[in-house]
């Protein structure tokens, strides 16, 4: 999902009211086929199925019971996709209050716990600069919006700030062949390019 934003997928000062909406689809898992609304907002676009079908794929070996960062998460397609195939939880952050009432609207529709399924109507960046005592996640989705750098802050943040787990993984979206300066001790496990996307999975 991305915009054109220096800190999240949708412009609050400069958007206009949202009156119509689209849809993403659940791939695979619990909720198959299902489809939920999104914002229909100038620049806001959920991951596309090709891309989101490969990267379920690599992560088809971790993704049961993992506790996930949906960062930046803009209609929430990755992190829906991840419970949908037993993800023990996901915290979704996303600084647009329109997009967070629809995502939490969705965990709504599809019965999630609040213990499983949490959405922060905060800045992606803010949250990864407090670091915790413990670490909490086995898997970070990364999907920033393109040409504002943002991927590589939250590498850094991630990497400092004790967020990781031992062996956790990192999916990071940008746009089409940009290098990533990645902690020393986070190994490429995936990498591929689909149209003006590239898209990696790093374990640390």
């Amino acid at each position: 999902m991305k915009k054109n934003t220096n800190s999240t997928r949708s412009n609050q000062s400069n958007s206009k009211p949202n009156q119509s909406k689209g849809e993403v689809r659940i791939i695979a898992g619990k909720w198959r086929g299902r489809k939920l609304p999104v914002l229909n907002a100038q620049g806001l676009r959920p991951t596309g199925d090709r891309v989101k079908e490969t990267l379920f794929n690599w992560l088809m070996p971790y993704i049961a019971d993992a506790v996930c960062l949906d960062c930046f998460a803009g209609a929430g397609s990755l992190g829906f996709e991840a419970l949908s195939r037993r993800a023990q939880g996901v915290t979704f952050l996303e600084l647009d209050k329109q997009a967070a009432t629809q995502l939490k609207k969705n965990l709504q529709t599809l019965n999630v716990p609040v213990e499983q399924g949490q959405v922060l109507n905060q800045n992606s960046l803010d949250y990864l600069k407090f670091g915790q005592n413990l670490p909490q996640f086995d898997l970070v989705f990364l999907d920033p919006p393109f040409h504002l750098g943002l991927a590589d802050k939250a590498i850094e943040l991630l990497g400092q700030n004790n967020w990781l787990k031992p062996d956790a993984l990192i999916y990071v979206e940008t746009e089409r062949d940009k290098p990533l300066l990645t902690p020393p001790h986070w190994q490429l496990l995936k990498e591929k390019t689909t149209g003006q996307v590239s898209y990696r999975l790093y374990q640390a």
